[in-house]
């Protein structure tokens, strides 16, 4: 049949790729291009193959490989061009012409249709057909893609590609000051090496069932390694707030191997819980991850620990259970969150 691009949702098992693999190359399939994408339901595979078999056919063979969702729909070749070239380039065309970017965007995203939309109807469309990029706060590009749904992960990228367009930000410092639901202030600030004492403080001051929460085990001294690992900026980003010279919560983003996801922990000092801080920073945490280029943030919490489950609902999270029945993992697309 020729070039095909291929769509399918699969659990995230170790082997499920190479089955996936497999089942093309049963069929006669030489793979030229893979991506790995996040969405609501799983782990997107997105194929592009010189394959005889006829779509219906390898829809069949990657169902019958575990693969949910199967779409397959007629490529070219010239989407077989490298994809970060192809999107360097298109940044390149977005930086010297601006007013062209749902043009653009429809060329990166490979849409049918892209135009401009104001006003009310800048709110988010139901439709997994369409895909919404706010530009502004009454202004957005709305996308059209007929035979391929949008992924999250394509919805960050778009978001990504549409901040090129707009006008730099004013400089801002490093920390920011949060006002409580109690009115006190505290200042957030990223996690660096000086706060080695005070986070170590912190964790001493902290009940061991907030450590436990925290860590998933009492674990009475943090260890230093663990502390380095979280400073380490190509390994995650963190946060500290502090309040009167002493660090009274952090706030961690911790890189996975899972492509376009980020997980997030927090660790509070008792008598700063219920007060918003934990809050403040999830927002801030999610904001960061967006920023990063990550399309959904995860959270794995004991199921007990009943704070953390209504932070990330109130969120707008979905929580789920996980192979070990002590642990429920919350799901966060970073798109679902109002910036403060």
């Amino acid at each position: 049949m020729g070039f095909l691009r291929i769509r399918t949702t699969v659990d995230e098992r170790p082997g499920r790729l190479a089955s996936l693999a497999a089942a093309l190359a049963d069929r006669g399939g030489n793979i030229l291009g893979l991506s790995v994408q996040s969405d609501a339901e799983g782990t997107v595979d997105e194929f592009v193959a010189d394959i005889p078999a006829a779509p219906e056919t390898v829809r069949e063979a990657l169902e019958a490989a575990g693969g949910r969702r199967v779409q397959v729909v007629p490529a070219t070749a010239h989407e077989l061009t490298d994809e970060p070239t192809r999107a360097l380039l298109l940044a390149s065309r977005l930086r010297s012409m601006p007013w062209r970017l749902p043009e653009l965007l429809a060329e990166l995203l490979r849409a049918d249709d892209a135009r401009w939309i104001y006003g009310e109807a800048v709110s988010d469309l139901p439709d997994p057909t369409q895909l919404v990029v706010p530009v502004a706060p009454k202004r957005a590009v709305r996308l059209r893609r007929a035979e391929l749904p949008f992924t999250l992960t394509e919805a960050a990228r778009a978001a990504a590609f549409a901040r090129l367009a707009q006008p730099a930000p004013e400089q801002t410092t490093s920390e920011r000051a949060i006002k409580l639901s109690d009115g006190v202030e505290v200042t957030v600030r990223p996690l660096t090496s000086i706060y080695r004492e005070a986070v170590r403080d912190l964790h001493d001051r902290c009940s061991p069932e907030s450590r436990r929460f925290r860590y998933f085990t009492a674990m009475p001294t943090l260890p230093p390694r663990l502390f380095d690992r979280l400073c380490d900026r190509n390994k995650g980003y963190s946060l500290v707030a502090g309040h009167d010279g002493q660090v009274v919560g952090m706030a961690n983003l911790l890189f996975t191997p899972d492509p376009g996801i980020a997980e997030m922990a927090f660790l509070v000092e008792d008598r700063w819980q219920g007060r918003g801080l934990g809050t403040a920073l999830a927002r801030m945490l999610v904001r960061a991850a967006a920023d990063l280029g990550y399309a959904e943030v995860k959270a794995s919490m004991l199921s007990d620990n009943v704070k953390m489950r209504r932070l990330m609902i109130s969120l707008g999270a979905t929580l789920g259970y996980t192979d070990d029945p002590g642990v429920v993992e919350a799901r966060l697309p970073v798109g679902a969150v109002v910036p403060v």
